[in-house]
């Protein structure tokens, strides 16, 4: 009996050692873990991404950069250019009775000189009169109009320029470009009084998209708030500022033990709420002050009558001359997008016609998801372009598709932050300029390039300086390989609510466009105009156009990539 108690006895002992030295080991391994937190902590001050001091919520320069005097007065321009008549001042907020409303407001086809016909070749003025919702007349500009000139059972379309007279009135302007029957719409997209709104938050609230970061090491994780425009006067912030680019981009420092090395990933966790008042709220309603049409007084549409051979200028529907002559960048007919530009347009209706194009070269695109869509229409499209599975999030990419019998290489990249998409880890996220400078380039190479529809709730000077670091890098590449085609996309119209307005306006859009357009204006790039190219279409406006407005994208595109011969 002795024998066998001592042989438990025995057992027992050696398991409880065991415990004993599993505990132990454990132990060891936590408190390695620990110190090494605390020496990630402590050695934060010379290694990696630090903490910064200063008091600004937006930093519209990245740390330590300084405007040159070149910069400083392009920006100046560049502010100017887009610069958008406001409201008088008032105590109060306008009462939505006198805010402009598109039931009342109306617009005229003003009559050609001589009461003579119209031919192509022409321009068409339309006057615009903005009334309030008691039916009396404004006596301000500021309102957002859009204006288009359509012939639906021809399937075309141009973009009409409109012009403010800061009185209440406005023209829209068109180029006649097609004989038949044509159409006047006018939208208004926001009263002056909602613009105010907007751009009050663009300046003071340019959080209003909430960007979010996990940090991990270890056993240790914790979750804060990121974002260009960061209050600083609540906790310690970490600087991930581009070393290349100097574009700046921010982290509240976790509160646990993690530096700020420990980031991993990049996210968007949401929305602010409560952006405005109940009242201010009134001046976004769909239907009644929102992207509504507003009505013709008589006809809306003039017959246009082929073009005169000897007819040596245009002419304008208004008894003077037309103090603004309209220079649409295409126009739809047919359904068939039809370029004004250097280009002959070319129609690339099957996939062979576009693989040949292609065939020997290197596509790469960078951008948000409206460059992505021409990579998604291209491996649709394209039965021999085959979708390399690399892994990525299914929204952010990289992607990479081949053609190995054609030799047809496609990628595509996001560019860094903000992006307002699923998590991306940190290895991720790369900025257009740096990407760009990574390029040998050539004849065989071809660039797009689509940044915008993330920087919607930015001011504008965030978007002119990521725009120069791009343009920067453009200039490198085509100076060292002049031949590399290089596409630029501008902004484009969406569906606007009143969630939608308060972050992605189109207000904030064609902005944007404007900037888009003017810093590359007289570089030797090609622009594919998608404000112009989604306005003049009638299909509904979205972030993402519609497959008949991409194919004609694409198909701009294509024309530079593989122009006519001569």
């Amino acid at each position: 009996m002795w024998k066998c108690l001592s042989k438990y006895v025995c057992i027992f002992l050696l398991l409880t050692l065991s415990g004993f030295f599993f505990l132990f080991r454990n132990i060891n391994i936590l408190e390695w873990k620990l110190d090494l937190c605390i020496w990630e902590l402590c050695s934060n001050h010379s290694e990696g991404p630090i903490p910064l001091d200063h008091n600004q919520s937006c930093n519209h320069l990245g740390q330590g950069q300084e405007h040159t005097p070149e910069e400083a007065l392009e920006e100046h321009y560049l502010l100017e250019f887009i610069a958008w008549p406001e409201p008088p001042p008032r105590p109060m907020s306008t009462p939505l009775e006198q805010t402009s409303d598109p039931a009342h407001s109306l617009f005229a086809v003003l009559p050609a000189v001589g009461g003579r016909e119209w031919h192509v070749g022409d321009q068409l003025e339309s006057l615009v009169l903005m009334k309030d919702f008691q039916g009396r007349p404004k006596s301000h500009g500021g309102d957002f109009l859009l204006a288009r000139l359509h012939s639906p059972e021809l399937g075309a379309g141009v973009a009409g320029q409109v012009l403010d007279h800061q009185n209440g009135t406005y023209s829209a302007i068109f180029l006649l470009l097609w004989e038949g029957s044509v159409r006047v719409e006018v939208t208004l997209v926001h009263p002056s009084e909602a613009v105010a709104v907007l751009r009050n938050l663009r300046e003071e609230r340019p959080n209003r998209v909430l960007y979010k970061s996990l940090f991990r090491s270890g056993l240790l994780s914790e979750t804060t708030m990121c974002n260009l425009c960061l209050p600083t006067n609540q906790e310690p912030l970490c600087n991930y500022t581009d070393p290349h680019t100097g574009e700046p981009w921010y982290c509240y420092k976790p509160k646990q033990l993690l530096s700020c090395d420990t980031r991993i990933n990049h996210f968007k966790a949401g929305y602010q709420k409560d952006l405005i008042t109940d009242k201010e709220a009134l001046l976004f309603q769909s239907g009644v002050n929102l992207k509504t049409h507003i009505h013709a007084k008589g006809s809306g549409s003039v017959t246009v009558l082929p073009k005169k051979k000897d007819k040596p200028e245009v002419e304008s529907s208004h008894a003077k001359p037309a103090p603004v002559r309209t220079t649409p960048s295409g126009y739809y007919f047919q359904g068939s997008w039809q370029s004004l530009g250097d280009v002959v347009m070319r129609q690339f209706n099957d996939p062979t016609a576009i693989t040949q194009c292609l065939k020997g070269k290197v596509v790469y695109m960078y951008g948000d998801s409206t460059v992505r869509q021409y990579y998604e229409f291209l491996t649709n499209f394209l039965p021999e372009l085959k979708d390399f599975n690399l892994r990525s999030p299914v929204r952010a990419g990289p992607f990479m598709a081949v053609d190995i019998p054609h030799n047809i290489l496609l990628k595509y990249r996001s560019h860094g932050p903000p992006i307002t998409w699923t998590p991306l880890s940190i290895s991720q996220l790369r900025y257009v300029a740096n990407e760009l400078d990574g390029l040998a380039g050539g004849s065989d190479t071809v660039v797009v390039i689509s940044v915008w529809a993330h920087f919607c709730t930015f001011p504008v000077q965030v978007y002119i300086r990521r725009l120069r670091h791009i343009r920067r890098a453009v200039v490198r590449l085509l100076n060292r390989a002049p031949g590399t085609v290089v596409v630029v996309r501008s902004a484009n119209l969406r569906a606007q609510s009143l969630e939608e307005s308060l972050i992605v306006s189109d207000w904030f859009s064609v902005q944007l466009d404007g900037v888009i357009k003017a810093m590359f204006r007289g570089l030797n790039i090609k622009l594919v105009d998608a404000w112009e190219m989604t306005l003049a279409h009638h299909l509904p406006h979205n972030i993402h156009p519609h497959p008949p407005i991409i194919k004609n994208m694409i198909n701009t595109i294509l024309s530079h990539v593989c122009p006519v011969k001569n």
